[in-house]
C-alpha cells in the first residue's frame, strides 16, 4: 500500500476517494457536500469517455453527506450505499471515509 503523505488541518491523514458517475447524455458533473461547503464548482468531475465521469480527491477520515450535480440538477449518487433525507425533500448520499488502519473507502 502506498503511504499517503497528505494531512488535514487537524493532522489526520487524508485518504484517497474516487467519485464515479455514468450517464449517456451528461455534459457536466460536479460533487458538492459537507467536505467542500456544498460548493459544486469546487469539485468538478472529469470526463472519461462517452458518458463516464470521475473525480479523485483526498478527504480526512469521517462521514460526509454529498450530492452529485448533473447538468445543474442536484441528485443523490446512485452508487452510494447509504442516504439521509435532506431539508429540500430529496436525499443526500453518505460517504464514509475509513482511516489508514481501516478498509479502503468506496463511494
Amino acid at each position: 500500500m502506498k503511504q499517503n503523505k497528505h494531512h488535514a488541518h487537524d493532522g489526520s491523514p487524508l485518504m484517497p476517494v474516487r467519485f464515479e458517475f455514468s450517464h449517456p447524455t451528461a455534459t457536466s458533473v460536479c460533487v458538492a457536500g459537507t467536505f467542500n461547503q456544498w460548493r459544486p464548482e469546487a469539485k468538478a468531475l472529469h470526463p472519461a469517455g462517452v458518458g463516464h465521469w470521475f473525480k479523485e480527491t483526498s478527504l480526512a477520515p469521517g462521514t460526509y453527506e454529498y450530492c452529485l450535480i448533473v447538468d445543474g440538477h442536484w441528485m443523490p449518487d446512485p452508487l452510494a450505499k447509504d442516504y439521509v433525507p435532506n431539508p429540500y425533500g430529496g436525499r443526500n448520499s453518505i460517504l464514509k471515509v475509513a482511516g489508514p488502519n481501516e478498509a479502503p473507502s468506496t463511494v
